[in-house]
């Protein structure tokens, strides 16, 4: 069986993190899969610092620092380097489709991993699905766990 990688950006990692209603319930879908190692999700070392503090949220208490820093280390989550190349296809990104910056820093991590999907609640982003990456990158939400079927 074959692993199915799927990027996250900051925004599916403070939902999951903060428990957000609503969000964390879409997140424990691929994280699930995750867990089952189904899926392995990857995301930007940039991600590591973006959760402790995203505009309009609190920000993560230091005493939740060893929690933070446990959870990036499970081996379901592969956590990339930005550099120079990330950079440079992220500053494309920003001039040629007005991303911003940090999320052109995803965009771009997951083109160059070849990745076809990235999961976020950034609405924004979601609308620039199928318009970026080569091939074409599926932006869109964390999907809720699968419900079982009854017979």
């Amino acid at each position: 069986m074959s692993v199915e990688k799927i990027y996250w950006d900051s925004d599916a990692f403070i939902a999951h993190l903060q428990n957000e209603p609503g969000k964390a319930e879409q997140c424990a879908g691929t994280l699930e899969r995750a867990r089952k190692g189904e899926v392995l999700i990857v995301t930007s070392a940039l991600t590591l610092a973006e959760v402790l503090w995203m505009r309009g949220n609190p920000p993560v208490p230091k005493d939740k620092a060893e929690i933070v820093q446990k959870f990036f280390r499970r081996s379901f989550i592969r956590v990339v380097n930005v550099d120079r190349k990330i950079s440079e296809r992220a500053q494309v990104l920003v001039w040629n489709h007005s991303i911003k910056p940090k999320d052109a820093i995803h965009v771009a991590t997951a083109e160059l991993h070849g990745l076809s999907i990235l999961e976020t609640f950034d609405k924004g982003l979601i609308r620039k699905s199928e318009t970026v990456g080569n091939p074409l990158i599926v932006i869109r939400e964390p999907q809720a766990p699968i419900q079982g079927k009854l017979l």
